[in-house]
């Protein structure tokens, strides 16, 4: 029992010290998007918000979800780090649980993911996503309350920078 309370503490000690979104008890489960069509979610979106992940540390970030066969799609992820362009569809292509709240497929996109340990607690990791490397005020405010009224907390939720000046050297086929 004291092996897994010192296994505890020094897993939340790394998730702290990485800005990891860490919160006591089990994950929320959030309704999903009704009758999804992976279809019309293909292509690139911008990743406009994010609760901070461990894996991402960069700006300009983007996903760019493709159909890899019949049910599976994949995903590219791009970020730039320290003006390194960084490919995370390598390093990361473990399958992890990825929901999507809410999306209009043209416009936004609400996504969450959760992943629970030990049964004592659980990691939060959430985007909001656009077509565009901007949304207005009224729809952040809007896809915020899509969290908040789920158990979701996103107060340490944290904008990315899309912006042409810094975001200029990113290909255009990322």
């Amino acid at each position: 029992m004291q092996a897994l309370q010192v296994l505890s503490l020094t897993l939340l000690s790394v998730l702290a010290a990485n800005a990891q979104t860490f919160r006591p008890g089990k994950c929320p489960q959030p309704p999903v998007q009704a009758n999804f069509d992976a279809a019309r979610y293909l292509g690139k979106w911008y990743e406009i918000q994010k609760l901070p992940a461990i894996f991402q540390k960069g700006e300009c970030s983007t996903a760019t979800y493709s159909l890899k066969s019949p049910g599976v799609v994949g995903v590219l992820n791009r970020e730039l780090l320290y003006v390194h362009l960084r490919d995370r569809s390598t390093k990361y292509s473990s399958p992890g649980p990825y929901w999507v709240l809410s999306t209009d497929y043209k416009g936004h996109s609400v996504v969450y993911s959760c992943t629970e340990f030990l049964g004592a607690f659980h990691v939060d990791f959430a985007w909001i996503l656009s077509r565009e490397p901007t949304l207005s005020k009224e729809k952040l405010g809007e896809l915020y309350n899509l969290f908040t009224s789920n158990g979701i907390n996103i107060d340490v939720m944290t904008v990315t920078d899309q912006s042409q000046e810094l975001c200029v050297d990113m290909p255009l086929w990322a």
